[in-house]
């Protein structure tokens, strides 16, 4: 499990360069006393591994930006993938304060590295921004910040470009009930055109955090995680917790059956993400989000947990994390 002493570590995603695996993490130090704090005080951090087990810190990738700057406040999310000429592109989320200093608005921008160790931003950021007709903005008064973020990216796969998934909203429905898989798109990583949402609202989400597309075993799924206190009313039933899900997919386009998702686990973790291994198979990882004692935010990033598409639904190889309540809303997996 990957720790930090002196910090909290939560959010993360990889990057493999052919010789190491590269773990990007979300971490704040704990002197900010409480847990929930450690949003707004979040920076990207970094660590290499041979074996996605044993991890050796390096520099950091991010911090937060003098302001005014649309990354003043912290440094969220993100995906890391390299273009064709060797350069490498970190995507991620920008967080500032709205104008009255009282809420979190974000949007996702980019920087890019010769070597994965030292990155610069580009100065055009941010390069996609919740805007209407499509999206959900602060303006409108229904949720509690302005949910543009996460920004997963991936190569066409006929060679059109590039997309970038997003966690956000529509400005349509019940307001706990408009998470959607927002969509933009690319030509060359560095430019991006706002796309309409890959997905329906009214799936049962307020929103779908972290959001991941791979082909495991010849099957396109969506991988995502929700907290419980962001799953809809019309979705709630007896036992149902936060923690990660997965959904089946047609493409890695979509459509995406969201309706359909399986929790895989409980919300003692949380931000799962999808690994290839070198020998082809596929792994997963998820950070330590709550103590099943007290519920209590606990941080670190778990060992890798192998896992297969069974023909039916995505499962655990051999002993995975305990899922510790019955699981209602798993029933509708297929």
């Amino acid at each position: 499990m990957f720790t930090l002493p002196e910090a909290w570590v939560w959010d993360f995603w990889f990057a493999d360069d052919g010789d190491r695996h590269h773990l990007f993490f979300l971490y704040a130090s704990t002197a900010v006393g409480e847990p929930d704090r450690r949003h707004f005080r979040a920076s990207i951090g970094h660590a290499v591994s041979d074996d996605l087990v044993h991890w050796t810190r390096v520099r950091d990738a991010l911090v937060r930006d003098d302001g005014p700057s649309f990354d003043d406040v912290a440094t969220w999310t993100g995906s890391v993938v390299r273009h064709p000429d060797g350069t490498w592109f970190l995507f991620y989320t920008g967080c500032s304060l709205s104008p009255d200093g009282t809420t979190n608005i974000q949007r996702i921008g980019w920087a890019s590295s010769p070597d994965l160790m030292t990155w610069t931003r580009n100065p055009a950021n941010p390069v996609a921004v919740a805007q209407a007709p499509w999206y959900e903005t602060l303006s409108l008064g229904a949720w509690h910040d302005e949910a543009f973020r996460d920004p997963w990216v991936f190569a066409d796969p006929d060679g059109d470009g590039w997309h970038m998934l997003i966690t956000a909203r529509t400005p349509q429905g019940p307001a706990d009930d408009r998470g959607v898989v927002g969509h933009a798109w690319s030509p060359d990583l560095r430019e991006w055109h706002l796309r309409e949402p890959l997905s329906r609202p009214g799936a049962g989400f307020g929103q779908l955090e972290v959001t991941q597309v791979e082909i495991v075993d010849g099957r396109p799924i969506l991988l995502f995680s929700c907290l419980a206190s962001d799953v809809s009313a019309a979705r709630v039933g007896t036992g149902t917790t936060g923690g990660v899900w997965c959904a089946p997919a047609a493409s890695l386009l979509g459509p995406y059956g969201i309706d359909q998702a399986q929790q895989l686990t409980d919300d003692e973790w949380y931000s799962g993400r999808l690994v290839r291994r070198r020998d082809g198979s596929w792994v997963l990882l998820a950070f330590r989000h709550s103590d099943p004692r007290d519920g209590s935010f606990v941080g670190g990033i778990s060992d890798p947990w192998p896992v297969r598409w069974d023909g039916r639904r995505l499962e655990f190889v051999g002993q995975g994390p305990a899922v510790r309540r019955t699981l209602a809303v798993s029933a509708n997996a297929r």
